[in-house]
C-alpha cells in the first residue's frame, strides 16, 4: 500500500511538472517563432524538456563513465528550476496583461516581441540578483542572556552554520569563505545545523570537502546534526565517519557536555519515518545539569513548545531556507511557526537560519546567505554589543 502510494504521488508530481513545462514551453515556442521562423517544433521540444526534466535526470544513478554528464544535467536543471519559478509567477500575468489589452480594443501586434523582450531583460536581473544574494554572504549578530552558569562569566561565542548543501554547485570556493568567515569570529564553538550534504555524498567526497571543514578552529569543538537531505542522499554512516575522521562530532540524539554548556543533537524529524524514530526531547535532557545553559540543534523548526517545557535555552534550526526563493517565503511563514529569523519563546530562545548555501538553483530572493554568531551572556557576564530582543524578532 505505502509503495502503491509513493507510485501514485510520483505520478501526479510527474503529470503537473509536464503540465507546467509545457505552458512555458508554448510561450517560449510563440516567441522564438517570432526570430526563428521555420523553427523544427520537433527539435524545439526535445532540447526543451530534456532541459526541463535536466534536475530530475541528473538525480538518475548512471554508470560511473556517465557520471560527469550527469553533474552537467543537475547544475542545467538547477538553474531551470529558477527560470522555471519566475517563469509561473510572471507568464500568468503577461497572458492576464494580453486579455486586457484585448478587451481594450489595443493594438497587440508587438505585443509577442515587447513582452518576451521585457521578460528576458526581468530575468536575467533576477538570476543576477538572485545570485549575488546566494553566494554573498550575511553574518547575523544575537546576543542572548541565559540565566545560568558556565562556570566563568565571560560570554561564549558559538558560530552557527545550517543548510550548506554541498554538492555539485554548492563546492569547496564556498565553503572556503564560510571556514574564513566563522574563523574569524574565533568561536568557542561551532556548530552546523544539518544539511551539510545535499543529498549524495559524492561529490563531497571527491573534491575533498572534508579537508575544507577541518579547518574550522574552535575551543570547545565542532558539532554537527543531520538534516533531511543526509537521509535522502543514504549514507549516513560514511558521512559520520568522514566527519569523525577530521574531529567534527556528529550527534545523532546525543549530548555532549563542553565549554560549560550542553549541546544536545537532535536526529532530523526525517528519522520518525525512515528508520527507528528519535529520542524526545525530554528523554534526551534526562539527568542533565539543568543549572547549566543548554543549546539544542534541531534542523527542522517544530517542537518549540516542547523544547521550552522541557528545560533547552537555546534550540537553532534551520531547513526553511525562508523560501530561498520569493514568494515562496510567504508558504514557510504559514508551515512554520517561525520560519526565519529569533523568537523569545517563554524562556526558550529559538533562531531560525535561512541557510549558508542553496538547494537546486544558487538564486535567492527575499532571502540571503547567511551565519549566525551567537553571543552567549552567562550570569555575570556583559556584552558591548547586547541590544534588548523583542519578543519575535525578523532581522532583515
Amino acid at each position: 500500500m505505502k509503495n502503491l502510494r509513493m507510485l501514485l504521488s510520483g505520478t501526479v508530481m510527474l503529470l503537473v511538472l509536464g503540465l507546467v513545462n509545457f505552458y512555458i514551453g508554448y510561450h517560449l515556442w510563440v516567441l522564438l517563432e517570432e526570430f526563428v521562423p521555420g523553427l523544427s517544433a520537433g527539435f524545439y521540444w526535445t532540447v526543451f524538456m530534456v532541459i526541463a526534466f535536466a534536475y530530475m535526470i541528473g538525480m538518475v544513478p548512471w554508470p560511473k563513465s556517465l557520471k560527469p554528464a550527469a553533474r552537467l544535467f543537475k547544475v542545467v536543471g538547477s538553474y531551470y528550476l529558477a527560470c522555471m519559478e519566475f517563469a509561473v509567477i510572471m507568464l500568468p500575468l503577461t497572458d492576464l496583461l494580453y486579455w486586457i489589452l484585448g478587451l481594450t480594443g489595443v493594438e497587440r501586434s508587438l505585443f509577442t516581441a515587447e513582452a518576451g523582450a521585457t521578460l528576458l531583460l526581468l530575468l536575467a536581473v533576477f538570476l543576477i540578483w538572485g545570485s549575488r544574494n546566494a553566494w554573498s554572504t550575511i553574518v547575523r549578530s544575537h546576543p542572548i542572556r541565559i540565566d545560568k552558569s558556565t562556570g566563568t562569566s565571560s560570554p561564549l561565542t558559538v558560530a552557527v552554520a545550517s543548510d550548506l548543501h554541498l554538492g555539485n554547485i554548492v563546492g569547496n570556493r564556498h565553503l572556503r569563505k564560510m571556514v574564513a568567515e566563522i574563523n574569524r569570529m574565533n568561536p568557542d564553538i561551532v556548530l552546523l545545523a544539518g544539511d551539510v550534504l545535499d543529498d549524495s555524498i559524492e561529490p563531497f567526497i571527491r573534491n575533498r570537502m572534508s579537508e575544507q571543514l577541518k579547518q574550522l578552529k574552535a575551543r570547545h569543538g565542532v558539532y554537527a546534526v543531520l538534516g533531511n537531505h543526509e537521509y535522502y542522499g543514504g549514507s549516513i554512516a560514511q558521512y559520520t565517519r568522514v566527519m569523525a575522521d577530521i574531529g567534527i562530532k556528529v550527534l545523532q540524539d546525543e549530548v555532549v557536555e563542553t565549554g560549560g554548556v550542553y549541546i544536545v543533537g537532535r536526529k532530523d524529524k526525517t528519522a520518525e519515518s525512515m528508520e527507528g524514530g528519535r529520542k524526545s526531547v525530554a528523554a534526551l535532557l534526562e539527568g542533565l545539569d539543568h543549572s547549566r545553559p543548554i543549546l539544542m540543534m534541531d534542523h527542522q523548526p517544530t517542537g518549540f513548545d516542547i523544547a521550552a517545557k522541557a528545560g533547552v535555552d537555546v534550540l537553532l534550526s534551520g531547513h526553511t531556507h525562508r523560501g530561498q526563493i520569493a514568494p515562496n517565503h510567504w508558504i514557510t511563514r504559514r508551515l512554520f511557526e517561525l520560519d526565519w529569523g529569533y523568537l523569545l519563546k517563554e524562556k526558550l530562545h529559538v533562531i531560525v537560519s535561512s541557510g549558508y548555501g542553496t538547494w537546486g538553483p544558487p538564486i535567492r530572493l527575499a532571502s540571503r546567505s547567511e551565519l549566525i554568531r551567537l553571543e552567549v551572556l552567562p550570569e555575570g557576564s556583559r556584552s558591548y554589543n547586547e541590544e534588548p530582543l523583542s519578543a519575535k524578532t525578523v532581522l532583515a
